[in-house]
């Protein structure tokens, strides 16, 4: 039985998952890939935002491991891929798990992406529906262009990139948070340690020029394509999410055929991590659904 009380430690989480971590060459990325669940399985592609790494989804690769080959990887320019010596778009971002999903032989995917990992979702589902089962959009990104949040966002992510310390780390973490106490000293530590590489605050600079309001305008989800979504996505906000309101998520939902809203309560951006039990459950269930 999968161990979820809010104080778990992420790979005690994972202990009794049988998983794998390696790099996989993705055109000019060294990427970083965590796999788990049967090799057979119908692929859940999991997907974190701005900034992170796969440990994000570390409390729900278990339960989804249990029905689904789970792929969790690093973005370029992010985790322990290769860094970033220049701006990284959506574009750049479709290509990359393009390639990822070649390398790894995978025809179709489910696409589960929370913030950044929904805008890419939707970016790719939308240039290759073809290669697309379901998407889980958790409180995605790609349509909101709102200055105060991208400034947040902008000042706390470089700053923890550019003195990695404790207290920069932890402020970055809470301000996604609902409750900072799920913050664990753990988690600040799995990042302090990404974000102390060498080089990788330039890399940051270069992930967060989709702050800039010019760049950010270019690559916003267009209307289109919510439209071109193939098989519906499920949409999930949350009662506390700092980007945005929950309308935003219910507008996406309705211009996708076939898409549905979830409101999940008690959570800030990552209600994977802070309400897993009813994410996964969410999650789960929809997935389980006959593909239309």
């Amino acid at each position: 039985m999968t161990d979820t009380r809010p104080d778990t430690p992420v790979w005690v989480a994972l202990s009794a998952t049988p998983h794998s971590i390696d790099y996989v060459q993705v055109g000019p990325w060294r990427t970083r890939v965590l796999q788990a669940g049967p090799a057979d399985g119908e692929p859940l592609v999991l997907m974190a935002g701005t900034g992170g790494h796969l440990e994000a989804y570390a409390h729900n690769i278990a339960a989804f491991a249990e029905t689904h080959r789970v792929i969790a990887y690093d973005y370029p320019g992010h985790g322990y891929t290769t860094h970033a010596t220049s701006d990284l778009e959506l574009p750049d971002y479709v290509e990359h798990l393009t390639g990822l999903l070649d390398v790894l032989d995978i025809e179709q995917a489910n696409l589960n992406g929370e913030s950044l990992g929904g805008w890419v979702a939707i970016k790719f589902a939308a240039a290759h529906p073809e290669r697309v089962l379901r998407l889980v959009l958790n409180t995605p990104g790609g349509t909101m262009a709102t200055p105060e949040v991208m400034e947040r966002i902008r000042r706390l992510s470089q700053a923890a990139a550019d003195d990695p310390s404790d207290e920069r780390i932890r402020a970055r973490l809470e301000w996604l948070m609902a409750d900072p106490a799920t913050v664990t000293d753990e988690l600040v530590a799995i990042r302090r340690t990404i974000y102390a590489q060498p080089g990788f605050a330039e890399s940051m600079r270069h992930i967060l020029c989709l702050q800039d309001p010019d760049i950010r305008r270019r690559n916003l989800v267009t209307d289109d394509e919510l439209a071109a979504v193939p098989h519906g996505a499920l949409v999930v906000w949350t009662s506390n999410d700092p980007s945005g309101p929950a309308s935003a998520g219910m507008q996406m939902a309705e211009k996708i055929i076939g898409g549905r809203f979830e409101h999940i309560s008690d959570a800030g951006h990552w209600p994977q991590w802070e309400q897993r039990d009813k994410f996964n459950h969410v999650v789960l269930g929809f997935l389980a659904e006959e593909l239309t």
